[in-house]
Protein backbone atom coordinates (compact mmCIF):
# COMPACT_ATOMS: atom_id res chain seq x y z
CA UNK A 1 0.00 0.00 0.00
CA UNK A 2 1.20 3.41 -1.00
CA UNK A 3 1.96 6.10 1.38
CA UNK A 4 0.19 9.42 0.69
CA UNK A 5 3.71 11.24 -0.34
CA UNK A 6 4.33 8.04 -3.16
CA UNK A 7 0.54 8.35 -4.54
CA UNK A 8 0.55 12.22 -5.17
CA UNK A 9 1.12 12.43 -8.84
CA UNK A 10 -1.93 9.63 -9.34
CA UNK A 11 -4.50 12.29 -7.81
CA UNK A 12 -5.18 14.70 -10.39
CA UNK A 13 -4.43 14.76 -14.01
CA UNK A 14 -1.59 17.07 -15.53
CA UNK A 15 -3.82 20.46 -16.32
CA UNK A 16 -3.03 24.33 -16.31
CA UNK A 17 -5.09 24.12 -13.12
CA UNK A 18 -3.28 21.35 -10.72
CA UNK A 19 0.46 22.35 -9.81
CA UNK A 20 2.84 19.93 -10.15
CA UNK A 21 3.57 17.77 -7.10
CA UNK A 22 7.41 19.56 -6.63
CA UNK A 23 5.68 22.47 -7.48
CA UNK A 24 8.95 25.40 -7.00
CA UNK A 25 7.22 28.37 -7.56
CA UNK A 26 7.17 29.50 -3.65
CA UNK A 27 10.19 28.86 -2.22
CA UNK A 28 9.27 29.34 1.42
CA UNK A 29 6.31 26.76 0.71
CA UNK A 30 8.35 24.21 -1.12
CA UNK A 31 11.12 24.78 1.98
CA UNK A 32 8.08 23.88 4.51
CA UNK A 33 7.16 21.14 2.51
CA UNK A 34 10.51 19.54 2.61
CA UNK A 35 11.03 20.14 6.22
CA UNK A 36 7.77 18.12 6.97
CA UNK A 37 8.55 15.45 4.30
CA UNK A 38 11.77 15.22 6.42
CA UNK A 39 9.89 14.79 9.65
CA UNK A 40 6.85 13.30 8.79
CA UNK A 41 7.21 10.98 5.51
CA UNK A 42 3.96 9.70 5.80
CA UNK A 43 2.22 12.68 5.03
CA UNK A 44 1.34 13.79 1.62
CA UNK A 45 3.31 16.48 2.32
CA UNK A 46 2.87 18.34 -1.61
CA UNK A 47 0.02 20.56 -3.59
CA UNK A 48 -3.57 19.92 -2.05
CA UNK A 49 -5.63 18.55 -5.35
CA UNK A 50 -8.78 19.43 -5.44
CA UNK A 51 -11.99 17.16 -4.62
CA UNK A 52 -15.03 16.48 -6.04
CA UNK A 53 -16.71 16.07 -9.51
CA UNK A 54 -15.28 18.19 -12.59
CA UNK A 55 -19.39 18.52 -13.26
CA UNK A 56 -19.94 20.49 -10.46
CA UNK A 57 -22.34 23.08 -10.10
CA UNK A 58 -20.22 24.10 -6.52
CA UNK A 59 -16.96 25.17 -5.64
CA UNK A 60 -16.06 25.87 -2.52
CA UNK A 61 -13.27 27.41 -1.63
CA UNK A 62 -10.72 27.99 1.18
CA UNK A 63 -7.64 29.18 2.04
CA UNK A 64 -4.52 26.64 2.01
CA UNK A 65 -4.18 23.36 3.67
CA UNK A 66 -3.76 23.10 7.48
CA UNK A 67 -0.68 21.48 8.52
CA UNK A 68 -2.22 18.35 10.70
CA UNK A 69 -4.93 18.27 8.25
CA UNK A 70 -4.92 18.03 4.72
CA UNK A 71 -1.47 18.67 4.16
CA UNK A 72 -1.21 15.29 5.90
CA UNK A 73 -3.99 13.53 4.43
CA UNK A 74 -4.04 15.22 1.33
CA UNK A 75 -7.30 16.00 1.00
CA UNK A 76 -8.95 19.46 1.39
CA UNK A 77 -10.16 20.12 4.95
CA UNK A 78 -9.84 16.47 5.76
CA UNK A 79 -8.40 15.47 9.13
CA UNK A 80 -8.83 18.77 11.06
CA UNK A 81 -11.48 20.87 13.00
CA UNK A 82 -12.88 23.01 10.25
CA UNK A 83 -13.43 19.66 7.88
CA UNK A 84 -15.65 18.04 10.85
CA UNK A 85 -18.43 21.14 9.90
CA UNK A 86 -17.57 21.48 6.68
CA UNK A 87 -18.33 18.01 5.18
CA UNK A 88 -21.03 16.83 8.25
CA UNK A 89 -22.78 20.47 6.57
CA UNK A 90 -22.65 19.28 3.21
CA UNK A 91 -23.43 15.37 3.80
CA UNK A 92 -26.63 16.84 5.33
CA UNK A 93 -28.17 19.27 2.51
CA UNK A 94 -26.93 16.72 -0.11
CA UNK A 95 -23.85 17.59 -1.06
CA UNK A 96 -22.06 15.06 -0.23
CA UNK A 97 -22.95 11.28 0.13
CA UNK A 98 -20.97 8.92 2.72
CA UNK A 99 -19.24 8.61 6.14
CA UNK A 100 -16.71 11.72 7.14
CA UNK A 101 -13.81 9.79 8.29
CA UNK A 102 -10.90 12.33 8.65
CA UNK A 103 -8.99 10.26 6.03
CA UNK A 104 -8.75 10.44 2.14
CA UNK A 105 -9.89 7.00 2.28
CA UNK A 106 -13.21 7.33 3.81
CA UNK A 107 -15.60 6.69 0.78
CA UNK A 108 -16.80 9.74 0.91
CA UNK A 109 -18.37 11.02 -2.22
CA UNK A 110 -19.40 15.18 -3.07
CA UNK A 111 -22.42 15.65 -4.76
CA UNK A 112 -22.11 18.42 -7.51
CA UNK A 113 -19.89 20.28 -5.30
CA UNK A 114 -16.10 20.39 -5.42
CA UNK A 115 -13.27 21.70 -2.88
CA UNK A 116 -10.35 23.34 -3.45
CA UNK A 117 -7.93 26.08 -2.01
CA UNK A 118 -6.82 29.36 -3.38
CA UNK A 119 -2.91 28.27 -2.18
CA UNK A 120 -2.55 24.55 -2.65
CA UNK A 121 0.34 24.05 -0.07
CA UNK A 122 0.22 24.39 3.58
CA UNK A 123 2.11 27.77 4.65
CA UNK A 124 3.80 28.38 8.06
CA UNK A 125 1.46 29.13 10.75
CA UNK A 126 -1.42 28.76 8.25
CA UNK A 127 -0.72 32.41 6.70
CA UNK A 128 0.70 32.45 3.12
CA UNK A 129 2.36 35.48 1.88
CA UNK A 130 0.87 37.84 -0.87
CA UNK A 131 3.33 36.73 -3.10
CA UNK A 132 2.45 32.98 -2.83
CA UNK A 133 -1.04 33.82 -2.67
CA UNK A 134 -0.49 35.65 -6.08
CA UNK A 135 1.91 32.41 -7.73
CA UNK A 136 -1.36 29.86 -7.09
CA UNK A 137 -3.45 32.25 -8.25
CA UNK A 138 -3.28 31.00 -11.63
CA UNK A 139 -4.35 27.26 -10.73
CA UNK A 140 -7.48 28.82 -8.84
CA UNK A 141 -8.35 30.81 -12.23
CA UNK A 142 -7.82 27.97 -14.32
CA UNK A 143 -9.79 25.59 -12.27
CA UNK A 144 -12.81 28.16 -12.67
CA UNK A 145 -12.78 28.59 -16.15
CA UNK A 146 -12.59 24.45 -16.62
CA UNK A 147 -15.57 23.96 -14.58
CA UNK A 148 -17.68 24.12 -17.04
CA UNK A 149 -20.79 23.53 -15.37
CA UNK A 150 -19.82 25.58 -12.27
CA UNK A 151 -22.40 28.41 -11.06
CA UNK A 152 -21.90 29.26 -7.47
CA UNK A 153 -18.40 29.93 -5.58
CA UNK A 154 -18.42 29.37 -1.96
CA UNK A 155 -15.74 31.33 0.09
CA UNK A 156 -15.06 30.22 3.07
CA UNK A 157 -13.68 33.87 4.55
CA UNK A 158 -12.54 37.00 3.13
CA UNK A 159 -9.02 35.67 2.12
CA UNK A 160 -10.52 33.42 0.17
CA UNK A 161 -13.18 35.49 -1.03
CA UNK A 162 -11.02 37.93 -1.76
CA UNK A 163 -8.48 35.37 -3.80
CA UNK A 164 -11.52 34.23 -5.95
CA UNK A 165 -11.76 38.16 -6.76
CA UNK A 166 -8.42 38.62 -7.66
CA UNK A 167 -8.58 35.26 -10.25
CA UNK A 168 -11.49 36.42 -12.06
CA UNK A 169 -10.20 40.50 -11.97
CA UNK A 170 -13.16 41.72 -10.78
CA UNK A 171 -12.66 44.69 -7.95
CA UNK A 172 -12.99 44.32 -3.90
CA UNK A 173 -14.67 47.41 -3.60
CA UNK A 174 -17.18 46.41 -5.87
CA UNK A 175 -17.99 43.01 -3.58
CA UNK A 176 -17.53 43.64 0.05
CA UNK A 177 -16.97 40.86 2.09
CA UNK A 178 -19.89 39.69 4.93
CA UNK A 179 -20.96 36.43 5.78
CA UNK A 180 -24.18 35.24 3.83
CA UNK A 181 -23.37 38.30 0.82
CA UNK A 182 -24.47 37.14 -2.45
CA UNK A 183 -22.32 38.62 -5.04
CA UNK A 184 -23.19 38.65 -9.18
CA UNK A 185 -20.32 38.16 -10.83
CA UNK A 186 -19.08 39.56 -14.49
CA UNK A 187 -18.79 36.17 -15.98
CA UNK A 188 -22.48 35.57 -14.36
CA UNK A 189 -21.39 33.26 -11.24
CA UNK A 190 -21.79 34.03 -7.87
CA UNK A 191 -19.94 34.26 -5.26
CA UNK A 192 -21.37 33.79 -1.78
CA UNK A 193 -19.27 34.50 1.44
CA UNK A 194 -19.53 32.46 4.18
CA UNK A 195 -17.11 32.69 7.52
CA UNK A 196 -14.27 30.06 7.84
CA UNK A 197 -15.34 27.46 9.37
CA UNK A 198 -12.38 27.26 11.94
CA UNK A 199 -12.69 26.47 15.64
CA UNK A 200 -12.25 29.92 16.51
CA UNK A 201 -15.16 30.68 14.75
CA UNK A 202 -17.24 28.45 15.83
CA UNK A 203 -15.63 28.37 19.68
CA UNK A 204 -16.58 32.65 19.69
CA UNK A 205 -20.19 32.17 18.25
CA UNK A 206 -19.05 34.12 15.36
CA UNK A 207 -20.21 30.89 12.82
CA UNK A 208 -22.18 28.67 14.41
CA UNK A 209 -23.80 25.07 12.52
CA UNK A 210 -26.92 26.43 12.15
CA UNK A 211 -25.57 29.33 10.26
CA UNK A 212 -23.17 27.28 8.04
CA UNK A 213 -26.10 24.97 7.30
CA UNK A 214 -28.81 27.65 6.53
CA UNK A 215 -26.47 29.11 4.01
CA UNK A 216 -25.78 26.06 2.50
CA UNK A 217 -29.44 25.44 2.49
CA UNK A 218 -30.48 28.92 0.82
CA UNK A 219 -27.49 27.44 -2.18
CA UNK A 220 -29.20 23.97 -2.55
CA UNK A 221 -32.47 26.15 -3.02
CA UNK A 222 -30.36 28.37 -5.52
CA UNK A 223 -29.00 25.60 -7.50
CA UNK A 224 -32.56 23.73 -7.84
CA UNK A 225 -33.90 23.27 -11.39
CA UNK A 226 -35.93 26.61 -12.23
CA UNK A 227 -33.92 29.02 -10.06
CA UNK A 228 -32.65 31.99 -11.50
CA UNK A 229 -29.17 30.93 -10.94
CA UNK A 230 -29.08 27.89 -13.43
CA UNK A 231 -29.03 28.09 -16.87
CA UNK A 232 -25.62 28.53 -18.00
CA UNK A 233 -25.63 32.59 -17.07
CA UNK A 234 -21.97 32.45 -16.29
CA UNK A 235 -20.96 33.07 -20.15
CA UNK A 236 -22.92 35.79 -20.95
Amino acid sequence: MSTPGQSRARLEPASGWAPAPDCALCPRLEGFRSANTAAHPEWFNGPVPSFGPLDARLLVVGLAPGLKGANRTGRPFTGDYAGDLLYESLIGTGFARGTYGRRADDGLVLVNCRITNAVRCVPPQNKPTGAEMRNCRRFLAAEIAALERLELILALGRIAHDNVLSALAERRADHPFAHGAWHRLGNGLLLVDSYHCSRLNTNTGRLTGEMFVGLLRDIRARLEPGSKATGGSRHK
